[in-house]
């Protein structure tokens, strides 16, 4: 699977029952060989993937095209990404932490 596939999926694989009456937007930066930037929009818990970001994201995400895929695989814990400078996060840090609640990983 492509970083693009990957996010691509993301709305299917939304969990909406944990963004109820939610309003919030995500974004992604992506570094590496597929690089890219995508936004997630959740309005009263339901999720739209936002190709090419959002103005102002309530938080975002900036890691390499691998670590990436290694966290929306299951083979690497988000919270050992951020604590090892894998995973880089600003905004708002309460909304980052329920992240992996919105999108449960599929082991593959």
């Amino acid at each position: 699977m492509t970083v693009s596939e990957l996010f691509e999926s993301m709305t299917g694989r939304f969990n909406t029952s944990a963004a109820t009456g939610m309003n919030k937007t995500l974004q992604w930066n992506i570094t590496g060989e597929e690089s890219g930037v995508w936004g997630f929009q959740i309005v009263n818990g339901v999720g739209q993937l936002v190709p090419g970001g959002i103005e102002k994201p309530d938080v975002t995400f900036t890691t390499s095209d691998k670590t990436w895929m290694a966290i929306a695989e299951g083979k690497l814990d988000s919270m050992k990404a951020f604590m090892t400078g894998k995973l880089k996060v600003t905004g708002d840090m309460m909304l980052a932490m329920k992240v992996p609640q919105f999108f449960p990983v599929q082991a593959s």
